[in-house]
């Protein structure tokens, strides 16, 4: 008797470069899923031909494919409203939405991506820039997104045992279903590059949110004259807000901001730094830092409990919001032994492959469709 052929959609409307971190874990999940042999249909939700063509590449044309496509703005009435007869005309057997933005009117069967809970843990004036009136009801339809997706989901997959129990700790019920699946490094971080610059510098790379406390970075570049600090991170309204404290503190000559970069060039400016800086006070995995190891750069890490499990003894920690402990993180980089650093931290990004991580999430959705 043939085994049944079911019939998968993912939403892909985040995928590819465009939407950073997320974007990055959606790219590599479709073109992975596609490799792997399965018992699947497998439809694809994406914002528009172009998007789809990017991120499919030569896998555009793989059997059993289907591409639909919806340019609705995410996070909007207009998403809540047009997706759930959408998803619904396809006849899926399962629905993996790779973000918290599920639509609350979907009643298919669903498996959910949490990445964090950031939003749960920091909220009001300091991390928005939106006028209160705005905010305040868009952060209520996030908590009921939230809500309804994690209730709604037959498995819920999370990238980091840290994100589990932060799940957990909202959401008591979902011990039974959370699953964890790491991310994982793109091969290109891998390839050597010319050694270190001879002018120190650090790299920070991605978003300028408040939690991301970059600011300690600035403040402790007063007390490393030798250094400058260069950031890459797309433009946004709290990048202004950050050049703002740069001139207020005269460092405009020893912080570049880069803007957004392609990964080659990301690469090459890790490569060739002394270190990258991840100051977070919060977050769901820590992809850049696995990223700076395996450029054979290392990692000084703000010491919470994700960079912990996700790093390892591979970065120098500091306690996040002391200057002079990122300071003496920074000398103990300066002591290290690079070519000998940089071997264990390349082999340790090694392990971290999307690969695996398709494999995995494949087997979640077996384990969601046998529950059928």
């Amino acid at each position: 008797m043939p085994k049944k052929v079911y019939r998968v959609g993912l939403d892909c409307r985040l995928a590819g470069r465009r939407h950073a971190g997320i974007g990055r874990y959606v790219e590599n999940l479709i073109r992975e899923l596609l490799q792997l042999p399965n018992q699947c249909e497998w439809v694809l939700f994406f914002s528009d031909l172009e998007q789809a063509e990017q991120v499919l590449g030569k896998w555009k044309e793989t059997p059993h494919l289907k591409l639909v496509f919806s340019s609705v703005r995410h996070y909007s009435l207009s998403e809540q409203l047009h997706l759930p007869g959408l998803f619904s005309r396809e006849n899926l057997d399962l629905l993996h939405v790779p973000h918290f933005n599920v639509p609350l009117l979907y009643q298919g069967r669903l498996v959910v991506t949490i990445h964090d809970l950031l939003w749960h843990e920091y909220r009001g004036t300091d991390v928005t820039t939106l006028p209160l009136w705005q905010y305040w009801p868009k952060y209520l339809m996030y908590r009921l997104t939230v809500n309804t997706a994690v209730a709604h989901a037959a498995k819920l997959i999370v990238p980091s045992q840290t994100v589990a129990d932060q799940v957990r700790h909202y959401y008591p019920e979902t011990k039974d279903k959370l699953k964890v699946i790491s991310e994982g490094v793109d091969e290109r971080f891998f390839q050597s590059h010319p050694g270190t610059s001879p002018h120190p510098y650090l790299v920070y790379l991605g978003s300028l949110y408040p939690h991301k406390n970059v600011r300690v970075i600035i403040d402790a570049l007063k007390q490393l004259p030798d250094y400058t600090l260069k950031i890459i991170s797309a433009r946004s309204a709290f990048q202004d807000k950050l050049r703002d404290y740069v001139r207020e503190n005269n460092l405009e000559e020893r912080v570049e901001f880069l803007g957004y970069q392609d990964d080659a060039d990301v690469a090459h400016t890790l490569h060739q730094a002394t270190a990258l800086v991840q100051p977070s006070l919060s977050e769901g995995f820590g992809l850049t830092g696995l990223e700076a190891m395996a450029a054979g750069t290392p990692v000084v890490a703000s010491d919470i409990p994700v960079f912990r499990e996700v790093y390892g003894d591979q970065a120098v920690f500091f306690a996040p919001q002391e200057v002079p402990s990122f300071v003496a993180a920074v000398k103990r980089v300066e002591n290290l032994d690079r070519a000998k650093y940089g071997k264990a931290a390349v082999q340790f990004a090694r392990q971290y492959q999307w690969s695996t991580m398709a494999q995995q999430t494949l087997a979640v959705y077996q384990e969601a469709l046998t529950e059928l």
